[in-house]
């Protein structure tokens, strides 16, 4: 079976600006892939390529095994894209935007019905289904644009920022449905700017920064390349924290926790070593702790700037 996605060599440029440059990609079906990066490093015209909004300056990509040139029409028909803003027509109901989307994917009167019954109902809008727009609450309009994306059954959902200025509520709402269409054999294609997103969904994370991926992995595989991680030991008293001390040299010592912080990846050889080096001591700790870098400590370290969300629109 092909891939989910494959890019070689994606590229594309906005009046001489360089908006992607060089891009490589291989998304294996299944799971959820993240695309991380600040604004401007390229995430939404990424989207917008695979999805065949727009046409790569150079390179070539595969989404669902057709090519996003040449067989266009063969690719919408096999992905969903809900993008960074709401799609939906606020002067009809819920039921109705569904409806559209159900006559525009050509799925039949009998079927259409169906389907938009079924989404409904998943997507706990039933109640408010005959309701305008108007009354939807910004999570009921983000689950609605996720039901019209779900229509034909995509085997393959892009996700473009979805939980943007949504309540906590509303994002563990769509995290609840994201797991639920990857339990379902779907593969998704998230960008994100919220980093807790990314560690809590995704299984392999690509960073995009100044149009090109450096880096890319599960989140514990790039955590791991930032320095930083510790294991943390904690002793009974004074002479064992001593004795702790003089056998870690390379620790920080915290006195008033009776606590040494010894620097490690958090692997298991990493802390084998640890333990024998406590037995060959004969030194007994009373706690151990693992402290690794977070998403927000790689996001910084590959990108230069602070892993907050910036409030200012992507411009490419």
């Amino acid at each position: 079976m092909s891939a989910a996605v494959e890019a070689i060599g994606l590229t594309k440029s906005f009046g001489g600006q360089v908006v992607l440059d060089g891009i490589d990609l291989d998304i294996q079906r299944g799971g959820v892939f993240a695309l991380l990066g600040p604004n401007g490093a390229g995430k939404t015209t990424m989207i917008h390529l695979l999805s065949t909004l727009l046409r790569p300056d150079s390179g070539t990509a595969r989404v669902a095994g057709h090519d996003v040139v040449k067989e266009a029409p063969a690719v919408r028909a096999a992905i969903g894209v809900t993008g960074q803003f709401s799609a939906v027509d606020a002067l009809m109901t819920g039921e109705e935007n569904l409806r559209l989307m159900a006559d525009l994917r050509h799925l039949g009167r009998r079927e259409g019905r169906r389907r938009v019954s079924e989404l409904l109902e998943r997507f706990e809008l039933a109640d408010a289904a005959r309701k305008p727009l108007a009354t939807y609450s910004g999570g009921m309009r983000r689950r609605l644009d996720l039901a019209m994306t779900l229509v034909s059954r995509p085997d393959i959902v892009f996700l473009d920022e979805p939980t943007t200025g949504l309540d906590p509520r509303s994002r563990a709402e769509m995290w609840h449905i994201v797991r639920e269409l990857v339990a379902a054999g779907t593969t998704i294609l998230l960008t994100t700017q919220y980093l807790d997103e990314a560690d809590e969904l995704a299984d392999r994370i690509a960073v995009l920064n100044a149009g090109r991926i450096v880096a890319d992995g599960s989140p514990a595989e790039l955590k791991r390349l930032v320095p930083g991680g510790r294991v943390r030991l904690e002793f009974e008293d004074e002479a064992t924290l001593d004795a702790a001390s003089a056998a870690f040299d390379e620790a920080a010592r915290d006195d008033a926790a009776l606590a040494i912080d010894v620097p490690s990846d958090g692997g298991f050889g990493s802390l084998r070593s640890i333990m024998e080096r406590l037995e060959r001591g004969g030194i007994e700790a009373r706690g151990l702790s693992i402290h690794t870098p977070d998403l927000d400590d790689v996001f910084f370290a590959l990108t230069g700037r602070s892993g907050d969300a910036a409030t200012e629109r992507e411009v490419a």
